[in-house]
């Protein structure tokens, strides 16, 4: 079991990360070079194994077309790329740690990429004013799990940097399970009848940060995506005559 908050549940209070390379690809892959090739091995796709339960992911047959689409442009189609905030479950695995920070009521995430943040409402019947980046999340103790479900997302996040995609019609249901006091059995079952022919789950472990000075560092981005996205705006000055 995990420790104990003063409430009685499961203490999940710390800084976690995901070491895998799902980020990249949450399906089997091979390593392959990077998108530029003057960089070498410094931005090369590192190989790994599907985070998938089943191996693959069950697109829909038009849908597959469009991830395959996005992945041949991910260097300007990727949210990541853009420094937008990742959504669920991406937010989970990427190569950056998060935080949970618990309370009676609620339950914080915030994550170093992008400054991301979401606040898991236990046992909350309120609804969503509005989809969001990071969706709207609503928990509940399941014994020694806890399982939140995520609606109203934005349909431009990505499930990683192969193109996997979703529409405005997701859900996902994330179970958190702690196996020992340093590390939690992550799970996160998707749907999406516009995009998945049936629901489908990864699995993945998360590891305590346990050195002492651990802590997130700010990861802001948006001023290393500004060139990229808003360089084309920018008033040339005018050539005299």
């Amino acid at each position: 079991r995990a420790p104990r908050t003063p409430e009685g549940t499961p203490d999940l209070n710390g800084i976690w990360q995901a070491l895998n390379t799902a980020n990249w690809n949450i399906e089997a892959h091979a390593a392959k070079a990077g998108p530029v090739f003057a960089l070498g091995a410094a931005f090369a796709v590192p190989p790994g194994p599907s985070v998938v339960d089943g191996g693959e992911i069950p697109y829909l047959r038009d849908a597959l077309a469009k991830r395959q689409a996005n992945a041949a442009s991910w260097t300007t189609l990727d949210p990541e790329v853009k420094c937008f905030m990742p959504g669920i479950p991406r937010a989970t695995y990427m190569p950056y740690p998060f935080q949970i920070v618990q309370s009676g009521d609620n339950i914080l995430m915030t994550y170093e990429f992008a400054s991301a943040s979401r606040v898991v409402r236990m046992n909350s019947q309120e609804k969503s004013p509005a989809p969001a980046w990071m969706g709207w999340s609503v928990g509940r103790w399941d014994g020694e799990t806890l399982v939140v479900d995520v609606t109203d997302h934005m349909e431009e996040t990505w499930f990683d940097r192969a193109g996997n995609y979703h529409s405005d019609a997701l859900k996902v249901t994330e179970r958190y399970t702690a196996i020992d006091a340093n590390t939690l059995q992550y799970q996160a079952t998707i749907e999406d009848p516009k995009v998945f022919s049936r629901p489908w789950t990864i699995s993945l472990p998360l590891y305590r940060r346990r050195e002492p000075n651990a802590q997130l560092m700010e990861y802001k981005c948006v001023e290393f995506a500004e060139e990229l996205m808003y360089g084309h705006l920018r008033k040339q000055p005018a050539t005299r005559p």
